[in-house]
């Protein structure tokens, strides 16, 4: 359990000591992808309950050097991307069932727009490492991949997306959570933090283990995605999707599932609260250099060591992140239902229900079939409201409704689905009564 116990500690009381002076500036996203692996990995260990103190040595070093990083990047922003140290108290079977303390680092830039500000999407990596026993906090655990990448991520991508004019109608948020390998508990935190400022959660991407190709052929990285309720559709699924059509499928390799096989990441307590949530991961991993401890057995080198990262790699999921989130926080909101009716007629009936939004230029009305990966689109309507497809069978595909701005930006699918059945009538009271 999280303990409602928690305090805000503004960066910049972070930032008083002289060793926390601002990095030095890399020469592009790879060379910052390594020079950021380089400061983290001289942490040692990043194990979530090792020392928060000490300025060498453990998860406290790795906390400083990404606020030092997103500080420097929130310098250059004049003050529009705030930086913020959530500590907080927790407890699960990997901490012994006892609470220790631990700190989530976030990176928030405001979005511009009243009516969308207080959509949120979300970029996190997990700042956490471990060696070969998950309760080990002293032992060497490097971290190079698993998951300094997914952080080298998230700071890339505030590098980028917050240097833009304007900035965007959303707010996104850059986060690097502690507590992964321990039970995902700075993933439910974040979710946690988010409502208590009042964010409904747009989109969350985790980046999990993307810092190298291992060798693989196909270097796309995975996109994993749950499916709904009817094991096809769900707001990640439709997420999944977009960055397919954004990116193109020569960049990204779709997986349909929730996680790897028998494992999981700091997306799910998003997935489980029905919110749309991504995990990305590299094409093929390499596990003798994920959980391990740092050895050379039988001519093998154990240890997620900086030798097998690939930072141009890492620089392009960077890229695909920021495509994705700039896409979905400069978009109108998604449809707030899409109903469909028609059965047993010749023409489907779908139904929008959207709030007014002058950003908004319209509607599109997606379809596939069941057996395809992707939407097509059907046609297009300026407002919500019926839409009646003549001559379309409900039965044979489905159906979808997504939100078009003035700038063509386009916000999540949202499935159509049967309106929910009307409520049985009240029984009829005997005579007499």
């Amino acid at each position: 359990m999280i303990s409602p116990r928690l305090s805000i500690l503004p960066v910049l009381a972070l930032l008083a000591a002289p060793a926390l002076a601002a990095p030095s500036r890399a020469s592009g996203p790879a060379a910052e992808a390594r020079a950021i692996d380089v400061e983290l990995i001289a942490c040692g260990t990043r194990h979530s309950m090792s020392s928060w103190t000490d300025p060498k040595r453990g998860i406290g070093c790795g906390r400083d050097v990404v606020v030092r990083w997103l500080n420097e990047i929130a310098a250059r922003t004049g003050g529009r991307l705030k930086v913020v140290v959530d500590k907080y108290q927790t407890s699960g079977p990997r901490t012994g069932n006892v609470a220790v303390p631990m700190e989530n680092v976030y990176a928030v830039l405001e979005g511009t727009d009243p009516l969308r500000r207080k959509a949120a999407y979300v970029v996190s990596g997990h700042l956490d490492s471990r060696a070969s026993d998950v309760m080990d906090t002293k032992s060497d655990a490097p971290g190079a991949d698993d998951d300094a990448s997914g952080v080298i991520v998230s700071i890339l991508s505030a590098e980028a997306l917050a240097a833009k004019p304007g900035g965007f109608r959303g707010t996104l948020v850059f986060a690097a959570v502690a507590g992964e390998e321990q039970g995902l508990l700075g993933a439910r935190r974040l979710k946690e933090w988010l409502a208590e400022q009042g964010y409904q959660v747009g989109g969350m991407i985790t980046d999990d283990i993307v810092g190298a190709t291992n060798g693989s052929k196909d270097r796309r990285p995975r996109v994993f995605s749950e499916g709904g309720p009817d094991g096809v559709d769900s707001p990640g699924r439709q997420m999944a999707r977009r960055l397919d059509e954004l990116a193109g499928p020569k960049r990204v390799r779709l997986v349909f599932r929730r996680d790897r096989f028998g494992r999981g990441g700091d997306h799910i307590p998003f997935v489980e609260a029905g919110l749309p949530a991504i995990r990305i991961t590299e094409p093929l991993e390499n596990y003798d250099h994920q959980h391990q401890d740092i050895r050379v057995e039988k001519g093998v080198q154990y240890g997620d060591l900086i030798q097998y990262m690939d930072f141009p790699f890492v620089a392009e999921v960077a890229a695909l992140n920021q495509l994705l989130l700039a896409e979905l926080a400069a978009a109108p909101a998604p449809p707030k239902s899409a109903l469909l009716t028609g059965a047993v007629t010749p023409s489907a009936k779908i139904t929008v229900e959207a709030e007014e939004d002058p950003g908004r230029k319209g509607f599109e009305i997606l379809r596939r079939e069941t057996t395809d990966a992707r939407w097509h689109l059907l046609r297009t309507v300026e407002r919500p409201g019926e839409i009646v497809l003549e001559g379309t069978s409900t039965d044979n595909e489905y159906f979808a409704v997504r939100s078009v701005g003035r700038d063509g930006r386009r916000s999540l699918a949202v499935p159509c689905v049967a309106p929910p059945p009307a409520a049985p009538p009240a029984p009829a009271k005997p005579p007499g009564r």
